[in-house]
Order: structure tokens, then C-alpha cells, then sequence
């Protein structure tokens, strides 16, 4: 057990505040915001009325350097590094599953000044978008007659691919069966009594 009178650190120190000093940083803090000094809140201006989401007009390109190399240098500019390039944003994402996490996130989509809600469509949008996914449907009709081709088809190919295999397992089986024939040693057949086994070798 230690002694009373050990060396030790002094930890019953408390820090005292001085109040009036903190009162007057904070009275000044508070003049600063009212003059609309450095520390102007964010929260005071109007609010910022952005686009509701819309539809993306362009054709996401993922493939274009797929399977390619590319020769990477560290000074090279942005557009021309490794990975998938966001000339809005003006940075570059590693993968495509990440450049698409981008390209629909909160951040580039505020670049392009929309917020993330979506706009309501009304009655006649909805019943317009139907029409046009009926005539887009009608345009390739598909019948019970195509689908029962179809099933035909597939069950005769089917036929087939099995046909094909029991003829190749009954090749096997032969081809088999003759070097076994070749293989046994005519003393060891002599020997067990299977002597008449067609070999004229003596």
C-alpha cells in the first residue's frame, strides 16, 4: 500500500473561468452576427429554390474504356486520371458503381441545381405515360402461338443435346471395352483358363 506522502500528480487542480471575459466575447460574438460580420449565419439569407428532379436525358457512359490501359501520371489533369471523371463536380470516382452513386447523389445533383425531391405528376401525365407504354407494347405483339413454338423448340433441342449424349457414352463404353481387350497379358489368361479370347498370339 502507498504512503499518504508519495509523489504523485497534483490532479485536485480545478480550472476557474474568469465570467466577465466570457460574458464580453459572447456580447461581441452576438454585435459581429447583427452587423453581418465574418461569422454571418448561414440561416439568415432566403432560401435557395432549386428544380425538382428530372428524368436524365443522356446515355450513362460506363463501357467506353473498359479493357483499356491507360498510362497514369500524377500531374496529369483531372479529366485524364484513373477512374470515371465528373466535369460538373470537377472530381474523379475510382469505380463505375461509385461514379454512379455520384451522379445521382445529393451533392451533383445540387450542381445542377435540383434538390432530391420529385416533381408530382398530375392525372393526365400519368395517363399519357400509360398510352405510351400501351403502343410501345402493341408495336411488338406477342401471341400464345410464338410462346408455344417457343416451348417446342426448346424441348426438341433438349431431345437432342440428350440423344447426343447417350451416343457418346455408348462410344465411350466401346472404345473402353477394346483396351481392355488389348491390356490383358496372354500368360496371366492362359493362366486363369480364358485361352480362347480371339488373340492368335501364342
Amino acid at each position: 500500500m502507498a504512503s499518504s506522502n508519495a509523489a504523485g500528480v497534483d490532479n485536485t487542480f480545478r480550472r476557474k473561468f474568469d465570467r466577465e471575459e466570457f460574458l464580453e466575447r459572447a456580447r461581441e460574438r452576438e454585435r459581429q452576427e447583427e452587423e453581418g460580420g465574418p461569422h454571418k449565419s448561414k440561416s439568415k439569407g432566403p432560401p435557395v429554390q432549386r428544380k425538382p428532379l428530372k428524368h436524365r436525358d443522356y446515355e450513362v457512359d460506363l463501357n467506353s474504356r473498359l479493357g483499356k490501359t491507360q498510362v497514369v501520371t500524377p500531374i496529369a489533369p483531372l479529366s485524364q486520371q484513373a477512374g470515371y471523371y465528373c466535369s460538373v463536380c470537377e472530381c474523379v470516382v475510382k469505380d463505375s458503381a461509385n461514379y454512379l452513386d455520384h451522379i445521382n447523389g445529393k451533392k451533383h445533383q445540387r450542381a445542377l441545381g435540383m434538390s432530391m425531391r420529385v416533381e408530382r405528376a398530375s392525372l393526365q401525365q400519368v395517363q399519357e405515360r400509360f398510352e405510351k407504354l400501351k403502343k410501345r407494347k402493341t408495336d411488338g405483339t406477342f401471341t400464345e402461338q410464338d410462346l408455344d413454338e417457343r416451348i417446342l423448340k426448346q424441348q426438341q433441342e433438349e431431345e437432342e443435346r440428350k440423344r447426343q449424349r447417350r451416343e457418346r457414352k455408348k462410344e465411350k463404353k466401346k472404345e473402353k471395352a477394346v483396351e481392355e481387350e488389348t491390356e490383358i497379358d496372354p500368360d496371366v489368361a492362359a493362366m486363369m483358363g480364358f485361352g480362347g479370347f480371339g488373340s492368335t498370339k501364342k
